[in-house]
């Protein structure tokens, strides 16, 4: 099979296309012919050394696949061969989804949302449980609350915002000028621009912030907080400083670190399906331009996602 490697840490150009075996799935797992899967800033971090989550390489980067099931383990009864699946499978443990075949546990998968895309499902499994586990999980946004989202027009964050409209929030979301439009085409209530406006002159007694930025978004997010209301952030997870001064001002600092999920996969495929949730993939290339890609995202005026198709 096809599949993109690195050999060492650096740039995207050490991202290569080569050949290798196809793999084998275990007991509980099936067989996926990827027909995409898609690049999380999380690929660049660790492609380049700044976050050596895979340990030194070589390695295959990658979590997000959508494909159709090739093969089935005797005994798991999930899903059949033909079957089109979707998800973010082993996570944070290495799924080398930049590939035309992976080997996946059939409970980490869910079926693909029938109106989208492989490309759009793809983009849906990472970014996508990042958002409903930091806002419903984490967080348990209700109807009637008030929610900001930083970084509302990347991946993660132009999820975040429609998860949080569909929950019956009031949406404040922060992006750049470039990306007003696009966001504001997602329903969020009110648009920030971050360049040119405090947020916290704004957004003011909000229940939940989520954090998608890092930098002093955080610190500056307690005074946009009302009392007891929470910081939930994808960014500043050891931050213990920050945490200490969330509770110092009276409100409760979370984290969320994404982890695999079918039964979130199959509700967020649902409400795709219904109409609630919308993939917006900004780019898409082939899995021989993984390279490319790679420089596309760190541009970082994405909107949405970046897909690779295999």
């Amino acid at each position: 099979m096809r599949i993109v490697t690195q050999s060492t840490f650096g740039a995207p150009d050490v991202l290569a296309l080569t050949q290798a075996e196809r793999p084998r799935p275990l007991p509980t797992e099936v067989l996926v012919r990827v027909h995409a899967t898609s690049v999380n800033p999380v690929d660049l971090y660790i492609r380049s050394g700044a976050f050596p989550l895979l340990g030194t390489p070589p390695f295959t980067l990658g979590w997000d696949i959508s494909g159709v099931v090739e093969e089935v383990v005797p005994g798991t009864s999930r899903f059949k061969v033909g079957d089109e699946v979707y998800g973010m499978p082993l996570f944070p443990r290495p799924a080398s989804a930049y590939a035309e075949y992976v080997a996946a546990p059939s409970r980490q998968l869910a079926r693909k949302p029938r109106n989208a895309t492989h490309g759009q499902a793809a983009g849906l499994a990472l970014a996508g449980l990042t958002a409903y586990q930091a806002l419903i999980d984490v967080a348990g946004v209700q109807a009637g609350q008030k929610v900001l989202v930083h970084g509302a027009g990347g991946g993660v964050g132009h999820l975040a915002v429609q998860i949080a409209k569909h929950l019956g929030a009031h949406v404040y979301a922060t992006g750049s000028a470039s990306k007003a439009d696009f966001v504001r085409g997602l329903g969020v209530d009110e648009f920030i621009d971050y360049q040119s406006t405090d947020f916290t002159s704004v957004a003011q007694e909000v229940d939940v912030v989520f954090d998608l930025i890092g930098k002093d978004y955080g610190q500056r997010s307690l005074k946009a907080l009302r009392p007891g209301g929470t910081l939930v952030t994808a960014v500043e997870r050891t931050n213990l400083a920050l945490a200490q001064e969330a509770q110092q001002a009276g409100r409760r600092f979370a984290s969320v670190a994404v982890e695999p999920d079918g039964h979130t996969l199959t509700r967020l495929a649902e409400w795709v399906e219904a109409g609630h949730l919308r993939v917006h993939v900004d780019r898409s290339f082939d899995l021989r331009e993984a390279e490319q890609a790679h420089a596309w995202v760190a541009q970082g005026s994405t909107r949405g996602k970046v897909a690779l198709l295999v």
